[in-house]
This record gives C-alpha cells, sequence and structure tokens, in this order.
C-alpha cells in the first residue's frame, strides 16, 4: 500500500489530524446535542409533539432530529427549520449558541414576546433569520455591528410596533429585508436606503406614519423587488426612482401617492411588474414608458390620470394593463390593438370614446376584457376570442350598438359575459345560449329580441341569467328546468308570453327570480317547497290568474313578493303572514276577502290597494268587513276545522317522533364534542313545533329546555330534499365545529345522525338571537348603546381572525352575515352557521383548492369577485364582515329599498363617504342608525368603523385587510374613556 512508504514523521502527522478531526466531531456533536434538547425541556411548549425525536440517544447527535440539518464532514449544526411545528414560547436565544448555526427559522408557530436587543446578539453569526407569522410583540430589536453575516431577515406577519431601528441600515450583507404584517408606526424608514446589497425590500402592510417613498431607496442599486403596499404613503414617487436599473417587481398599491409619474421612471429597463393601483397618482403617463421592454404587468388603476394613451404602449410586450377607474379619455390606440401578448385588459370606469378597432383581439390572447362605463360605440369587434381564450367579456354602460357578433357562439371558453346598458339590437346567436362553460350572462337593458332556445339546457354551470329591459319574446321553454345551478334568473320587461314552465320550482338553487313586466298568463306555479334558498319574487304586471300559493308563506328565506298588478283572485293566504318581508306587494289584482291579521298594519296598506274585494276592520282606505251572523252552520263548520287541526297536529307529532325514535329502524349514532350530561334520547322529544324558533334553508331550529335544567340549541336538517347538500351541510358543521374552541365561535355540543337521512346538531343557546333578527326585527332598542354594537363587531371579527389564522389549515366562513353572528345574554357574539365552511387547503398544481362549483353565501354580503370568479379566499369573508359593519353603523339591511334601484348597502355607504369628505351629500349623521341613542354615540368612533368597513369592501380582494388587521383597526377605533 503507498502509505508504507511514508517517512515516519509524515505518518505522525496525518494519525495527529485524524484524531483532532474525529476530536472535533465528537466536540461538536455533543455540544450542539446538549444545548438542543436544554432548549426543548426549558424552553419551549410543543403541544403537538413535533419535537418527538428529540430525545436522548447513544451517538450523542442531534443530526437525525426533525428540523436539524448538520454538516456532513464533522456533523456539526447548520441549520435549524422548525415551520408550521405549532412550538410555543419565548424566543429561544440559546439556539444561536450553536457557533456553527447559519439559518435558523421557526414560522408559522406561536412564538410569542419579545426580542431582547442583548441577548439577540447571541445570534451575529446567523446568515438567515426567519421568525415570520408568529405572535412577536414589541420593538424590533437593534442590530449589533457583530452581524456582518445576515444575508436574509425575515420578520414579518407578527405584531412588531414603533421604528424599524437605525441599525437595520447597517447590516453590510443583508440582501432580502422582509417586515410586511405589522404594526409598526413611525416613519417609513428611509435607513434601509444604505443597504447597499438588497434584492429584495418588502415592507408592506404597516400602519407608518404618512411618509413620502425616501429618496435615498434609489442607491439600492442591486433591488429586484420593491414591495411597499398599504403603508401610508405619500406624496410622489421621486425621482430617484429611475435608477433602480435592476428592479424587476414594483408595488406600491394602496397608498396616496400624489403628483405625477416621473419621467425616470422609464429608467426601469429590467421592470417586469409595476402595480401602482389604488393611489392618488394624476397628470399624463410619461413618454418614456417606451423604454419598459421587459414589462409585461402594468396596474394603474383606481388613481386619477389624465390624457390619452399613448402608443408607445404597443412597443411593451404586456400581458396584463389595468389602467380602471381613472380620468383617461380620447380613442383606443390602433397600435395597442396588435400585441400579441396581451391577455388581459381593462380600461372600465373612465372616459374613453369612439369605436374599437375591429382587428382587436385578431392578435390578442385575450382572457379577460373589460371596458365598461365609458363612451365607446358602434360594433363590438368580432375577433375578442379568435384564440377561443376569452373567459370574462365585459362591455357594459357604454353605447356599442348592432348585433352581438356570430363569432362569440363559438367561443368555448366563455364564462362570464355582461354587456348589459347598451344599444345593442338583433337576435342572440342560438350557439351562444349553450356555451359549456358560461357561468352568467347578463344582457340588461338592450333591444335583442328573439326568444331563448331549448338549447340553453346546455349552459350547465349557468348561474346568472339577467336578461331583463329587452325585447325577447315567445315561451320561456321548459329546457330553462335543466338549469340546476340556476342562483339568479331575471327576465323582467320583455315581451314573454304564455305560462310558466311549472318545472321552474325544481330549481333549488334560485336566490332571486324576477319575471316582472311581461306577458305572462295562466297559473302560478305552486310546488315551490323546494324554493328554501329563493329570497326573491317578483311576478309584478303579468296577467297570472288564479289564486296566490299558500305555500309562498312557507319559503324560509323569502322577503321580496311582489305580485302586483295581475289577475290573481281569491283569499290572501294566512301563511304569506310567516313571511318577513323587506319588500311585498298585492295591488292592483282581483284578491277578496278579509285582510288576514297578520297584515293589518299601516306599512302593508300601500301594498293592498286596487282589490275592490278585499276588505279590513282596521286598514283605512279598504272596505270595511261586515260582522257574519253567527249560525249553527258557523258552529259546525268551526268545529270541524278545530277537530282537523287537532288531529292533524297529533298526527304530525306522532310521524315525527316516529321518524326520529322509531327503534324498529335505524338506530342513532351520535358524537359528543362537548362534556355533557345528556345524550340525544333528552333532545329529540323536544323537537316539536312548539319549539321551533326559526329556520333556514337546510332546516329548523328548536330551543330545547333540558330536564338539567341546560337549554340547547337543537337543529333538525331538512329530510329528503337535496339529501347530497344536506349531508355536505352536516359534515362540514361537524368537520368545523368539532374541532376548533373560541369564544367568539358557537360551540357544538353533539350531533347525531341514523341511516334514514335524519341528521341533528346541538349547539349552546344563545338568548339573545342573531345579530340580523336584533338590528332588523324591531328588537334594534336592545343595541341602542353603540358601545354594544362596537363590542359585537370586535367579537365577529376576533371569531374570523381566529379561522383564517390560527387554524390549520385556514378555515373560510364563506356566509358571514348579521343572521349568523348569534349573540347570548350579555351581547357577546358568537360566529355560526359553518355548513358551507370550507379549510383553505394549499394550492398544488393543477388544482385550485379555492375555486368553487358553485355561488355560496347570501346576497348583499357576497364579495364581487365571487360571483363571477368562483375563487374563495379569505378576503371573501373580509368582505362580506365589512357588509355586517355597515349594518351595526346604519341599522339597515345590505339590500334596503330605500337605497334605490341597483344600489346596496356597499355602494350607498361608500358614497356618502365619500360625499361626507366632499362636503356634499348625506352627512354622517344621516348615515347612523336613529335608533342609536346620541348620549352612547362614539361619532368618531363610528366614522373610524365606517371607514374600515369601507376598507373592508374594498372591490378588488387585494386591498382588503386580513381579519387580523381587522382586530386591530377596531381596537384602535376605541377612544379612551373621558377623563371626569
Amino acid at each position: 500500500m503507498p502509505f508504507l512508504n511514508f517517512p515516519p514523521s509524515s505518518l505522525f502527522l496525518l494519525f495527529t489530524l485524524s484524531f483532532f478531526h474525529f476530536f472535533a466531531v465528537g466536540l461538536f456533536s455533543n455540544v450542539d446535542y446538549d444545548i438542543l434538547i436544554r432548549v426543548k425541556n426549558t424552553h419551549l411548549d410543543d403541544p403537538d409533539g413535533a419535537l418527538k425525536d428529540w430525545v436522548p440517544n447513544q451517538a450523542h447527535t442531534p443530526c437525525s432530529w426533525t428540523g436539524i440539518t448538520c454538516d456532513s464532514t464533522n456533523l456539526s449544526v447548520l441549520a435549524i427549520n422548525l415551520t408550521t411545528s405549532n412550538i410555543a414560547g419565548g424566543f429561544p436565544y440559546d439556539f444561536c449558541r450553536i457557533p456553527t448555526l447559519r439559518n435558523l427559522s421557526i414560522t408559522v408557530t406561536n412564538i410569542n414576546g419579545t426580542l431582547l436587543s442583548p441577548s439577540f446578539s447571541l445570534c451575529s453569526h446567523l446568515q438567515l433569520l426567519n421568525l415570520s407569522s408568529n405572535l412577536l410583540v414589541g420593538r424590533l430589536p437593534e442590530f449589533s455591528p457583530l452581524f456582518t453575516q445576515l444575508q436574509i431577515l425575515d420578520l414579518s406577519s407578527n405584531n412588531f410596533t414603533g421604528d424599524v431601528p437605525l441599525s437595520f441600515g447597517q447590516l453590510p450583507a443583508l440582501r432580502v429585508l422582509r417586515l410586511t404584517m405589522n404594526l409598526l408606526d413611525g416613519p417609513v424608514p428611509s435607513v434601509l436606503g444604505n443597504l447597499s446589497q438588497l434584492t429584495e425590500m418588502a415592507i408592506a402592510y404597516n400602519p407608518f406614519k404618512p411618509s413620502p417613498l425616501p429618496s435615498e431607496y434609489g442607491n439600492l442599486l442591486k433591488l429586484e423587488n420593491m414591495f411597499i403596499s398599504t403603508a401610508n404613503l405619500t406624496g410622489p414617487i421621486p425621482g430617484s426612482i429611475g435608477k433602480l436599473a435592476m428592479l424587476t417587481n414594483l408595488d406600491l398599491t394602496f397608498n396616496s401617492i400624489s403628483g405625477p409619474l416621473p419621467d425616470s421612471i422609464g429608467g426601469l429597463r429590467s421592470i417586469k411588474s409595476i402595480q401602482l393601483y389604488n393611489n392618488r397618482i394624476s397628470g399624463e403617463l410619461p413618454e418614456s414608458i417606451g423604454n419598459w421592454t421587459s414589462l409585461s404587468r402594468l396596474d394603474l388603476s383606481q388613481n386619477s390620470l389624465t390624457g390619452k394613451l399613448p402608443d408607445k404602449f404597443a412597443a411593451i410586450p404586456l400581458e396584463i394593463l389595468h389602467l380602471n377607474d381613472n380620468f383617461l379619455q380620447g380613442e383606443f390606440p390602433e397600435s395597442l390593438a396588435s400585441s400579441p401578448h396581451l391577455t388581459d385588459l381593462k380600461l372600465f370606469n373612465n372616459s374613453f370614446s369612439g369605436t374599437l378597432p375591429q382587428n382587436l383581439g385578431l392578435n390578442s390572447p385575450f382572457t379577460e376584457i373589460d371596458f365598461s362605463s365609458n363612451h365607446f360605440e358602434g360594433n363590438i369587434p368580432k375577433f375578442l376570442c379568435q384564440q377561443n381564450r376569452l373567459q370574462k367579456f365585459i362591455l357594459f354602460s357604454n353605447s356599442f350598438s348592432g348585433n352581438f357578433p356570430e363569432s362569440y357562439g363559438a367561443c368555448d371558453s366563455l364564462v362570464y359575459v355582461r354587456v348589459e346598458d347598451n344599444q345593442l339590437s338583433g337576435e342572440v346567436p342560438d350557439s351562444f345560449w349553450k356555451l359549456p362553460k358560461l357561468n352568467s350572462i347578463q344582457m340588461s337593458d338592450n333591444q335583442f329580441q328573439g326568444s331563448i332556445p331549448p338549447a340553453i339546457s346546455l349552459a350547465r354551470d349557468l348561474q346568472v341569467l339577467l336578461i331583463s329591459g329587452n325585447n325577447f319574446s315567445g315561451q320561456l321553454p321548459a329546457e330553462i328546468c335543466k338549469l340546476k345551478e340556476l342562483v339568479r334568473f331575471d327576465i323582467g320587461r320583455n315581451k314573454f308570453t304564455g305560462g310558466v314552465p311549472s318545472c321552474i320550482t325544481e330549481l333549488q338553487k334560485l336566490q332571486k327570480l324576477d319575471m316582472q313586466e311581461n306577458q305572462f298568463a295562466g297559473e302560478i306555479p305552486k310546488l315551490v317547497q323546494f324554493w328554501k334558498e329563493l329570497t326573491e319574487l317578483n311576478l309584478s304586471h303579468n296577467q297570472f290568474t288564479g289564486k296566490i300559493p299558500p305555500q309562498l308563506g312557507d319559503l324560509p328565506v323569502l322577503t321580496y313578493l311582489d305580485l302586483s298588478s295581475n289577475l290573481l283572485s281569491g283569499e290572501i293566504p294566512e301563511e304569506l303572514t310567516k313571511l318577513k318581508p323587506d319588500q311585498f306587494n298585492l295591488s292592483n289584482n282581483k284578491l277578496t276577502g278579509k285582510v288576514p291579521s297578520g297584515l293589518v298594519n299601516e306599512q302593508f296598506v300601500g301594498s293592498l290597494l286596487g282589490n275592490p274585494g278585499l276588505c279590513s276592520s282596521d286598514l283605512k282606505p279598504l272596505n270595511r268587513c261586515s260582522k257574519p251572523k253567527p249560525s249553527s252552520f258557523y258552529v259546525v263548520v268551526i268545529l270541524s276545522v278545530l277537530a282537523f287541526v287537532l288531529i292533524g297536529s297529533l298526527i304530525w307529532v306522532i310521524k315525527f317522533k316516529m321518524n326520529l325514535l322509531g327503534k324498529s329502524k335505524s338506530p342513532w349514532t351520535a358524537t359528543k364534542f362537548q362534556r355533557v350530561g345528556f345524550d340525544e334520547e333528552d333532545v329529540i322529544p323536544h323537537l316539536t313545533k312548539g319549539n321551533i324558533i326559526g329556520s333556514g334553508g337546510s332546516g329548523t331550529v328548536f330551543k330545547v329546555n333540558l330536564k338539567t335544567g341546560q337549554t340547547v340549541a337543537a337543529k333538525s336538517l331538512w329530510r329528503g330534499h337535496n339529501q347530497s347538500d344536506i349531508e355536505s351541510v352536516f359534515q362540514s358543521e361537524v368537520e368545523t365545529l368539532g374541532r376548533i374552541r373560541h369564544a367568539n365561535i358557537v360551540k357544538l355540543i353533539f350531533s347525531c345522525s341514523n341511516g334514514e337521512g335524519s341528521r341533528i346538531l346541538v349547539y349552546e343557546y344563545m338568548e339573545n338571537g342573531s345579530l340580523g333578527d336584533v338590528l332588523h326585527e324591531n328588537k334594534s332598542e336592545a343595541l341602542s348603546d353603540w358601545s354594544k354594537r362596537l363590542n359585537i363587531a370586535m367579537g365577529a371579527a376576533q371569531g374570523l381572525a381566529y379561522l383564517h389564522h390560527d387554524c390549520v389549515p385556514p378555515i373560510i366562513h364563506r356566509d358571514v352575515k348579521s343572521n349568523n353572528i348569534l349573540l347570548d345574554a350579555e351581547f357577546c357574539p358568537r360566529v355560526a352557521d359553518f355548513g358551507l365552511a370550507k379549510t383553505l387547503e394549499r394550492q398544488t398544481e393543477g388544482n385550485d383548492a379555492g375555486v368553487m362549483s358553485r355561488i355560496a353565501g347570501s346576497y348583499g354580503y357576497i364579495a364581487p369577485e365571487y360571483g363571477y370568479t368562483m375563487k374563495v379566499t379569505e378576503k371573501s369573508d373580509v368582505y362580506s364582515f365589512g357588509v355586517v359593519l355597515m349594518e351595526l353603523v346604519t341599522g339597515k339591511r345590505p339590500n334596503d329599498p330605500s337605497f334605490g334601484e341597483n344600489k346596496d348597502i356597499v355602494k350607498w355607504v361608500t358614497e356618502a363617504a365619500l360625499s361626507e369628505v366632499e362636503e356634499k351629500g348625506l352627512s354622517l349623521d344621516e348615515i347612523i342608525d336613529e335608533k342609536l341613542d346620541p348620549r352612547t354615540c362614539e361619532v368618531e368612533e363610528i366614522a373610524k368603523i365606517l371607514d374600515v368597513a369601507v376598507l373592508c369592501t374594498s372591490a378588488l380582494p387585494i386591498d382588503r385587510p386580513s381579519m387580523r388587521k381587522v382586530v386591530e383597526m377596531i381596537r384602535d377605533t376605541k377612544l379612551p374613556p373621558s377623563k371626569s
């Protein structure tokens, strides 16, 4: 062997080095091993057992433990990664006593407390420190001059406050800095302009003091990503930004940046994405934009830009161009029509005019077009779907004329079409109605004619069909009944004739059905019991005959019923008195008999006029009812009716109990989620008519007083109707509420089911019912104190924040509304009804986990993007919660008729808020609920809550705050108690 020829001195040296190598391996391994064991046992709480393999072993090495990476040569610890381990406790400084440690990542856990600067110096040898998504508080730590190796620092999504220390600008090797989603409230730190090696700066979503974008940032010559959204930036963009020749992504959205774009911005020669939307940028677009030869995304929407679109846009390889919500004008540039890359073009809410280039789309692979609310005219270009990729086609509120192009009947990719409020005419191509992916068709207020073809049955995904205000005619085809996903159906103000297909009552997901001002005849379909989700039914101004179906009164959420101006006869069904209408109109028919006692209310007088045969002893100017003379015949009739009712009720009770308790049938399977002293046998016998306290789209709710003295609420889900949906609701409630605990989430006590489809859920009982009931059902005096409403807002926000940020995976409620916020005896809120809830799983390639198959939620609360993208995120819940905040302030329902046509509470409050700023229109006093006690109204608090509500209901999801942020903002609205 070769080493046998080595001289003795060389052999001695070789053996000496080997000895020290093995000694060093053992030394490093033992020291690291001891430190890690000590930290786990004395500093950390490990509730999920994520560190269960951190236990003593014979080799005295931690290199096989969870989250540990070692040097393969000397077995020293190089990295610790405890991401999503759910560990808790203060920051484990002793990890940094491992001298070879270079990377430390403890993210998405429950590490809390502060970072103490003296102890923090132990970590000066780190190259990467990631403590994002934890519960750290207090000031940011000071970095001593020893931190010469730190390259990546991520402290985002915590609760740090105060200024960014000057020492942050003295980290010579720092390449990545992330401080997003904290509570930093000092000025935007100019000292970061000293970080000469920085490639990524992310300091967005912090409530910094209003500050300009520091001109010092122009010194960051290696910067590639700048993310400073929602940071209270003011003033103009400094000219020094043009020096950032390496910048690829610029995001300064949702600030108050003003002034024109500097001409120097053309110096961003590597830029790929510029997002400056939702600012106050004014002036014309600079000519230097032609230098953006790599730019693929430009979003300057929601600013105050003026002037025309420069022809230089044609030289930019744009894929996404958003210029909506500005003051741009002029014609669409012919040169831009030839762009070979453009997929997403949004120019809505401007003052563009003229005709669109007829070759638009011929070379562009469009997926989305939105030119709405401009002054465009002429024909619609026929090539917008030339490459069969167009999904969203939005041109409403312009002056387009001519026919709807035949070419769109072959556009199989179309999902969302909105062309209402134009001057379009002619017949819509038959091939268009049957496009397989169509989700929404909105063509109202044009001059279209022709009929709806039977082929519409092939558009099986259609959820919204709005074609009112046209000249459509003919009979409504029975094939419309095959559109089982239909949620909104409005064919009002047309020339339809004939009867309404009776199968229309099989559309179980309908929420709004409007057929007013046509020439429909025949009877109203009677089998309406499947319309469990219907909130609006308008059949007015037609020629319907026959009687009003009593079953309409059993629809659980119907709040808008207009049957006026028809030929309806007979008496008003007593069942209609069970409705809780916002809008109710039976006027101008041929109704007869006595007005039911439940409708004897001055507010309904106008809804009953025009029926000469109606009478009432209390309502003027209706005819006064004559008193019938008693006779033996009437006595017999009354006794017969009473007997019938008694026998019927007895049969109902017996049948109900037999279904629930029948021992000969499937046994009950119960699951308990709380420690209780009762079971299903103590609950089920109380599910009787006399104990009903509410009903909804999925079932009936009963109040149950148990023999233990406890009161609970039991929901019996509907049987025999859409059983797959009911099973989905049941499983969602059980899987969601069965595993979470929070003071502001309703407690599920137990569930039970049997093999025959009966499903029962038992919850804690909430004495004051729902927030919606208290606000809108003449009970609002209970919430006359503003502080109660503010506490409800805070509690509900905390419950939703828990779902979004503390549950793994996050839970999206999908049906946040005032009726799903319950109130206990002290008016403390609980978020309830998780039948539509979904977990937001991590998306994988080819699987968009956030996309839903149908519209879920309640009208008035649904985020605008949800109706046409079907993509659900936590920001959908944030929008709905913003609507609830508006309800709390105004006391009005989301779709209150007082807002005016085509206006909901979001638009009404937002416009009022803008008017208040501009000192015109409604004042704040006119918005606030008149039932609030003026002595308790803190106007400053209410104004701040409205600001939060407007922010939550921003049109773009990215502009809405997280629920965690909402909680902080609500907390910040509370004024300190006044000093006596």
